[in-house]
């Protein structure tokens, strides 16, 4: 019998499924053994999702005598699913371009923070944005990293500090869902650092008992979707006793726990997460011995960030061989944020492999399924696997690891980004490799 799909990619040089037994996510040795079929064939249903993936000729004696909405040719090309970033800060008013010159003069993080700059610039700014503002530079940024191959990005609040900033953000990152293709996990952030004016704790009093009680309201009214929650835990920000009690607080209300951690000092941030079940924890470029330990017992996952530690100098970057080896889940993120513009994750694959010695593997699985773990969506994303969304890229290229290799390539590189089926981005700008 016929039938109608949406998309028939064939012929493909290699099709890199990441893995195909529904893994969750993968770990040491897994990551350097990805699922690749040389000459292959993905079918996306009428539905968005994944059909059957396989040998060009086993795919093409299935589908004899079935239509599709469209097909490509993809000889000579590779086939990978979409990219999965793991932690970024999209919305925001007000460009900090001119603390670059401050940082690369030898200023730290703090001493930017404490000349009134830092989070708290961009704060002023975003307080003052109005929302069709906040949204139409939202929707640019997305469009920027859907371009670089990310089809589903957390995106955070965290530059209101207030209720009514905070939610105004979290509804920006609602109608961007609703009205982008890319896929979103939106992620509360209010304690993203201590307001002017107020102490930790009374900031914290705030968060518990004026903001969260607000966003469980909207949530629960179905005004608003928010899917995890976030605390800087930092020395000078939020320390141990109150990330805690905000992290749980958020946890009672069915959001999954996913926070800052262990980047400037050693806080045991990583344990903390452990203990809370926490899916994630993010920077860990001062993570301990026994935060390694700890989160992999948890299964707790590491979001890793090399452009951070990259444009901040950090005398440390994330430990990521000491993650991996020991059974880490280990993932990784952009940062995108005024303190650290980067929105393409094949540069933050590189820098992983260069700075953080992974393997192109590695950095691809912790770019796909292991991201897609760290924001609860590895059922639905970052491998090619039947009934998984039918998101992927289409690489001008005859091997997948060309899109890592070319350090800043991906604008050529890519030819296709596909989310659900859809074609979302078509340059046909064929590079010759």
């Amino acid at each position: 019998m016929s039938r109608n799909d949406r998309l028939l990619v064939k012929n493909a040089k290699q099709v890199v499924l990441i893995c195909n037994n529904g893994e969750k996510y993968l770990t040491k040795q897994s990551m350097n053994n990805l699922c690749v079929i040389e000459d292959g064939s993905v079918v996306i249903g009428s539905d968005g999702l994944i059909k059957a993936v396989g040998s060009a000729e086993a795919i093409r004696a299935q589908y004899s005598e079935s239509s599709f909405d469209r097909v490509i040719d993809a000889t000579d090309m590779c086939v990978l699913p979409g990219l999965v970033d793991a932690h970024t800060h999209p919305v925001w008013a007000g460009d900090r371009v001119h603390e670059f010159a401050m940082k690369l003069a030898g200023a730290t993080y703090m001493d930017v923070h404490r000349a009134g700059g830092g989070i708290h610039f961009t704060v002023e700014h975003t307080r003052a944005a109005a929302p069709s503002d906040l949204l139409a530079s939202l929707r640019s940024r997305l469009m920027r990293l859907q371009r670089a191959g990310t089809t589903l990005v957390e995106c955070k609040s965290g530059y209101g500090l207030e209720l009514q900033t905070e939610i105004k953000m979290l509804e920006v990152i609602e109608e961007a869902r609703c009205s982008l293709p890319i896929n979103i996990s939106s992620t509360y952030c209010g304690a993203h650092a201590v307001p002017k004016g107020k102490t930790a704790a009374e900031a914290t009093e705030d968060i518990l008992l004026v903001q969260l009680p607000r966003l469980k309201e909207l949530m629960s009214a179905g005004k608003l979707r928010v899917d995890n929650i976030d605390v800087f835990c930092e020395q000078g920000v939020f320390d141990l006793d109150s990330t805690r009690s905000i992290l749980e607080a958020g946890k009672e209300m069915g959001l999954n726990i996913n926070f800052h951690g262990d980047e400037l000092h050693p806080m045991n941030s990583a344990q903390l997460g452990a203990e809370l079940g926490a899916l994630a924890v993010s920077h860990l470029e001062e993570v301990t011995d026994e935060g390694i330990v700890a989160m992999a017992k948890a299964k707790t996952a590491a979001v890793l960030l090399p452009t951070t530690a990259y444009i901040l100098r950090y005398c440390n970057t994330p430990r990521a061989r000491d993650m991996l080896d020991a059974g880490v889940i280990v993932a990784l993120g952009s940062d995108f944020n005024p303190n650290a513009y980067c929105c393409s994750m094949p540069i933050v694959m590189h820098l992983a492999c260069v700075n953080m010695r992974m393997s192109m593997s590695e950095a691809l699985a912790a770019a796909t399924i292991n991201a897609a773990f760290a924001l609860g969506r590895s059922h639905t994303h970052g491998s090619l696997e039947v009934n998984k969304h039918g998101d992927l890229l289409i690489l001008n290229a005859t091997r997948w690891e060309h899109l890592i290799y070319q350090l800043g390539g991906h604008q050529e590189t890519i030819r296709y980004v596909i989310i659900k089926g859809s074609v979302v981005y078509d340059n046909d700008r064929v590079m010759d490799l």
